[in-house]
């Protein structure tokens, strides 16, 4: 049943775009100017995404086989289906709308309020599909249906939903989460891009931490953690709050001292390295909370992730920094502490890039985000994965973290007490219970 959580995923994202665009609606009643770059990236994206890609992909055989199978399933499906069919024609209509009220040809109430009962229809679709359709899928499908609608779903050689057409629409939500109003997105006047990459997972240990302990006094936060990340991988840690996440982090970077174990990076024994040296040797971390300087410039916040880097390759590295989050060049020359919570949460990514990490550390990168933003940290970290970066990724939000890792693990009051694929923890019951909320 991997089509149904794929499925999901893309409903979730659908969900956070129409309230993304409710929350614009609101801003717009309220006084502020109807941004058309932006709408129209949007616009563009549910065009690609949903209308022709997603849609097409659940009737031709999810649907199908849903009709095949039950007799009840003409009743839920007959009105999803005509959504489908009316997608596009509903999103012209408001494209047009769009063109009028930015030509003053109609008012921006009139525009807001077409906006709002499209938002409710996706909603009341995607509602409607996971209440009604898949519970039904799951009940009356069979193993053979199951096998022939996965092998449409996961095909990476589909031109539909391919790896391909996969980058392209990370891209395309990219130019949303750029040209998004600063209250809910970057608020940049320019979209930038993210380039996808080839990088494998799956190679040569980079990573191995053998029976690692930590103390706070006389508490042990750590109690021994072995745990490995191979070379383009993607690694995610998840547990409670209190766990020993971000001790484990600190611990791994230097700054926390550690009272037991062995750490070995890129095969080398770091174990007794100060942290600045560990971070030379490539292991850069993104810090929870941010945690910019805030008196000093964008820029400056930038050069200083670079600082171990040789002073020829700073301003090439800066301008892929620019060209991934247009805003950060837009406000270059500003104090980093006039930046709102998102836009700051780039800057610290793009900091630790700037130090060409080996492994880049992400703790928490999507705590305190709005919800358009918390998708566009995953994407950004999905695109740098592509490119082969080694990425160890600690995170509150645990489902969204396991979709995308390659492994992961789950700590608990300082133990790993379950380790895994990321799919394989989320189809665990006792992690879908404890951190996923299902």
């Amino acid at each position: 049943m991997e089509a149904l959580r794929i499925i999901t995923e893309e409903h979730q994202n659908l969900w956070r775009i129409a309230t993304t665009l409710d929350m614009v609606a609101d801003e717009i009643d309220a006084g502020s100017k109807v941004e058309t770059p932006f709408f129209t990236s949007v616009f563009d994206y549910i065009e690609q995404f949903m209308d022709r890609a997603h849609h097409a992909k659940e009737d031709e055989y999810l649907f199908r086989l849903l009709r095949e199978r039950s007799t009840d399933a003409a009743a839920i499906l007959d009105r999803l289906q005509a959504e489908h069919r009316n997608g596009p024609e509903n999103l012209k209509d408001l494209r047009a709308k769009l063109a009028a009220t930015a030509g003053g040809g109609e008012s921006n109430a009139a525009f807001t309020g077409a906006l709002r009962n499209y938002t409710a229809a996706i909603k009341s679709h995607v509602r409607s599909e996971e209440k009604d359709a898949m519970p039904l899928a799951r009940e009356v499908l069979t193993t053979e249906d199951w096998a022939e609608i996965d092998k449409a779903f996961l095909d990476n050689d589909d031109p539909l939903f391919g790896s391909k057409a996969r980058a392209e629409f990370r891209e395309l939500f990219h130019r949303i989460a750029s040209l998004a109003p600063e209250s809910i997105g970057l608020g940049a006047h320019s979209a930038g891009s993210l380039q996808p990459g080839a990088g494998p997972a799956g190679g040569d240990v980079l990573l191995s931490v053998k029976g690692m302990e930590s103390c706070y006094g006389r508490i042990k936060a750590l109690k021994g953690i072995d745990l490995e990340v191979r070379k383009g991988e993607l690694v995610a840690l998840v547990g409670a709050n209190g766990a020993g996440k971000t001790t484990f982090l600190r611990t791994l970077s230097g700054v926390q001292p550690m009272s037991a174990g062995k750490i070995m990076f890129d095969g080398e024994d770091i174990s007794k390295l100060r942290s600045d040296l560990r971070m030379r040797r490539g292991i850069c971390q993104s810090p929870e909370g941010r945690q910019v300087f805030g008196p000093l410039s964008i820029e400056d916040n930038l050069r200083l992730g670079a600082y171990t880097q040789p002073k020829h390759q700073v301003a090439e590295d800066m301008e892929k920094i620019y060209s991934m989050f247009p805003i950060l060049k837009e406000k270059r020359n500003l104090p980093a502490g006039t930046l709102s919570g998102g836009q700051q949460q780039m800057l610290a990514i793009g900091r630790a890039l700037m130090g060409r990490p080996k492994m880049l550390l992400l703790d928490e990168p999507s705590m305190g985000l709005a919800p358009l933003l918390v998708e566009e940290v995953f994407n950004v970290v999905k695109t740098l994965k592509s490119q082969g970066m080694t990425i160890f990724l600690v995170e509150q939000n645990a489902f969204a973290a396991l979709a995308i890792a390659d492994r992961g693990y789950v700590l608990e009051t300082g133990n790993i007490t379950l380790t895994g694929t990321g799919q394989e923890l989320i189809s665990n019951e006792q992690v879908r219970a404890a951190y996923l909320g299902m």
